[in-house]
């Protein structure tokens, strides 16, 4: 099933110039193609499933590496940043990935609906994991590939398909995790509302205690299952976002570097640019000079493809 699901992905890509992250006509639902290794990349991942249909890549979480190849996926449970990188890709075999948001609503409303739900302990779970996709959620993720050739069909059968991959994951063999994800009033869900509540306030100064709070914990308790989740501290997931965000600004607003670092809540330029450097392995100036260069090369790259 992954060589089938490979084909359906290298046809689609085939028809579209360049190489690169495609959008598609289903909501949430993007097809990444890379004919050659790629640099690492930061990016926020949403709760998702990043399936490898041909290829390989590994992504990190804090001081998680996890890798992913043909016929594996990634699950990610958690918004958390991350960093990820093609490592095995060719012009003849180029690595092949489809990305699909999961809704958590959609999951607790499948498990609800189970027979014998699967068991989630009370111990914090990990947000983050690697699982097998042969069988069933092969063949699921080849049906939504090959929905995008009937527009009109989407969506019909677009939530159909989508609660049967939730069915999967669930009756699946980290069931347990994927239950202690959605579960609400869960240790795991009680974390995630605190993390909500730190996503929208990151640009704030905010104390461990207060997030605890949220989370109706102990601020150890609270602590241990946040990195549980997302192998990262409270303090490490804040200022990655912040990172994050401030690169964005300077790359589709123009922010300078004084403007991006107080607008994420950096008080002091000179800190900003030295976590910056820290994070993405060169100085705010010249890190957004080289990806405006790879931008403007890539964009090139499609106009003589076309």
């Amino acid at each position: 099933m992954p060589d089938q699901l490979a084909e359906a992905l290298l046809r689609y890509t085939d028809r579209r110039p360049g190489e690169s992250l495609f959008m598609t006509a289903i909501d949430g639902l993007a097809i990444m193609r890379a004919d050659h290794p790629k640099p690492p990349s930061h990016m926020i991942f949403k709760p998702a499933m990043c399936i490898v249909a041909q290829g390989a890549k590994w992504a990190t979480f804090g001081d998680n590496r996890l890798e992913y190849t043909a016929g594996q996926a990634l699950v990610i449970g958690v918004e958390t940043p991350s960093i990820g990188r093609v490592v095995e890709a060719s012009p003849g075999e180029p690595c092949l990935v489809l990305a699909f948001e999961l809704d958590l609503a959609i999951m607790r409303s499948v498990a609800e609906g189970l027979d014998t739900p699967p068991i989630a302990s009370g111990e914090p779970g990990r947000g983050v994991f690697v699982t097998d996709f042969q069988g069933p959620l092969a063949d699921c993720a080849l049906r939504l590939v090959r929905l995008l050739d009937t527009p009109k069909a989407i969506p019909t059968l677009h939530p159909i398909i989508m609660r049967e991959i939730c069915y999967w994951l669930l009756t699946g063999p980290h069931g347990g995790d994927v239950a202690r994800l959605t579960l609400a009033n869960g240790p795991s869900w009680r974390v995630i509302s605190a993390m909500h509540s730190l996503r929208n306030r990151f640009k704030e100064a905010v104390r461990v205690a207060e997030l605890a709070a949220v989370a109706q914990m102990s601020p150890s308790a609270f602590h241990r299952q946040f990195k549980a989740l997302t192998s990262l501290t409270p303090l490490q997931y804040q200022k990655q976002l912040r990172l994050l965000e401030a690169r964005r600004l300077m790359i589709s607003r123009a922010f300078n570097v004084e403007a991006a670092a107080f607008e994420v809540g950096y008080e002091s330029a000179s800190q900003f640019s030295r976590e910056y450097t820290r994070m993405f392995g060169a100085p705010p100036k010249r890190d957004i000079k080289h990806l405006q260069t790879l931008f403007h090369a890539d964009e090139a790259m499609t106009r003589d493809a076309a």
